[in-house]
């Protein structure tokens, strides 16, 4: 674990562009897409907080996940007299509107390559390798500038995220689709609309930064075809619209594995007030987040603290694979035959009629049937796995800053995991920052009962039992860094 500091806080800032200067293939949905141009940009922005003995730097990035190719492209790109590797953490906004940074893995319905035909775009490793000397320069940067300051916290609320499942009377679960239904009975999970803000000033108590923890993924025009950083763009512009052109904004997503901007119900009066409000979606989010942040800002900033407890402990952790059963194998196979069928009969649809491929994204029938054929075989090779390596490493990070924790964690970690570690956490105010890693769902446990995406065997390699232990162990990590003093 790294010490608390002996010096006063020296604290900096960076922003780098990450948007691709080619076509690339966008994340977030089972079809693939190729970028047809650039709503918005997007960014990494980082934050290094140093006392001296010991430093953490904090990276939010516009991107799906965090990949570990994206981090040992970083690493590799710093020199010896910046931060330390290990320093550096990590986390995506989710925003489903970014390049693939996943170029291999062992989970086939994920990965760029696995589209099922030959797609013309920028390679998903030039892409990663273009990116990490991007995001590595901003952080030697912010590592360059870092300058005596000082760090103030506060607590506000915005509705941004909703629980995305909703259960019928039998007892299953469905993410999205129709609830105007006879058989709907109840939304499943809880809401958190909790804006969690870190503050920092200068020397002379001038506001530099914010980092803004949300829990909720960036995922409000998650189906376009173009590069986008989605409500955090227009978040970034709302917040320094309000404070200043040179602040920098920099996003964390909390525990949101069940959680969404989009409305399950009250869909139409939502959209008649975003009429009358002359907004879209994410201009209503953008002004939801910089009303709270502003708010809370007007309430700490008589509280800033120039010599913060800083202390960082990176753990490894051994976790249990979803136990899986044979029934499981067998539901899967069969499912992946059917999209096996589908994806055969569209190849030879377009082998046979050449023509197609010259339509606007011929691509995404055959793309969407290859890679459903891939997410249900990735059961029966994680039940295979499970013989043999019942368990998979990963990692987090506990920061304390003062009264305040950070907690991290690489999956799409479901609510209820989030609420348990603010519950038990000693600090005043816990941010938990979810997907600083590659991500994958870790449901509830009352999810699994339900079934449905994000709660299936095909999407959850770690299981309630897993998420349970990170939350168990966060938590103990939390109490010996508050009870060490």
């Amino acid at each position: 674990m790294s010490e608390i500091g002996s010096e006063g806080l020296k604290i900096g800032w960076a922003q780098a562009d990450i948007t691709p200067p080619e076509p690339t293939l966008v994340a977030g949905q089972f079809h693939a897409r190729v970028s047809e141009g650039v709503r918005d940009p997007i960014v990494a922005t980082v934050l290094v907080l140093d006392r001296g003995d010991t430093h953490v730097v904090f990276a939010g990035c516009d991107l799906v996940a965090i990949s570990d190719e994206l981090r040992a492209a970083i690493a590799e790109r710093l020199g010896t007299d910046g931060p330390e590797p290990g320093a550096i953490i990590m986390n995506a906004t989710h925003t489903h509107t970014a390049p693939e940074i996943r170029p291999k893995g062992d989970e086939p319905g994920n990965t760029a390559q696995a589209v099922g035909v030959e797609l013309d775009v920028m390679s998903v490793e030039e892409y990663v390798e273009f990116a990490g000397e991007r995001i590595a320069a901003a952080v030697t940067e912010a590592w360059q500038g870092r300058a005596p300051g000082s760090v103030a916290f506060g607590l506000g609320y915005a509705v941004v995220g909703r629980n995305r499942r909703w259960v019928d009377t039998a007892g299953n679960s469905t993410m999205y689709g129709n609830t105007n239904v006879p058989e709907f009975s109840h939304i499943e999970g809880y809401e958190d609309h909790s804006v969690n803000v870190l503050a920092t000033y200068d020397a002379e108590g001038a506001l530099t930064g914010v980092v803004v923890n949300v829990p909720c993924t960036s995922q409000e025009t998650e189906g376009l075809f173009e590069i986008s950083a989605d409500f955090w763009h227009e978040t970034r512009e709302e917040l320094r619209r309000r404070l200043g052109e040179g602040l920098f904004v920099l996003p964390q997503v909390s525990a949101a594995g069940d959680q969404s901007p989009h409305l399950l119900y009250e869909k139409q009066a939502a959209k008649r007030m975003l009429e009358l409000k002359g907004r879209d979606e994410r201009e209503e989010i953008a002004q939801r987040i910089a009303d709270a942040v502003e708010d809370v800002l007007g309430w700490i900033d008589g509280t800033q603290d120039s010599a913060p407890v800083l202390a960082h402990e990176t753990i490894t952790l051994e976790l249990p694979l979803r136990a899986l059963t044979q029934e499981d194998v067998d539901n899967a196979q069969a499912e992946a035959e059917e999209w096996r069928k589908r994806y055969e009969a569209e190849k030879r649809r377009l082998d046979e009629n050449p023509e197609l491929r010259d339509q606007p994204r011929w691509y995404v029938e055959i793309t969407k049937c290859y890679r459903r054929m891939n997410w249900y075989l990735r059961v029966v090779e994680n039940f295979k796995r499970q013989q043999r390596e019942p368990n998979r490493q990963v990692e987090l990070h506990v920061v304390r800053l003062g009264d305040i924790a950070f907690a991290t964690n690489p999956f799409e970690y479901y609510l209820d995991y989030g609420v348990y570690i603010k519950v038990r956490s000693p600090a005043v105010q816990t941010f938990v920052v979810q997907l600083a890693g590659a991500g994958t769902y870790v449901p509830s446990a009352r999810s699994i009962a339900g079934g449905g995406y994000g709660s299936v065997p095909a999407s959850t390699p770690i299981g309630p039992a897993g998420g349970r232990k990170v939350a168990e162990r966060t938590v103990e990590t939390l109490l010996r860094m508050w009870n060490s003093e």
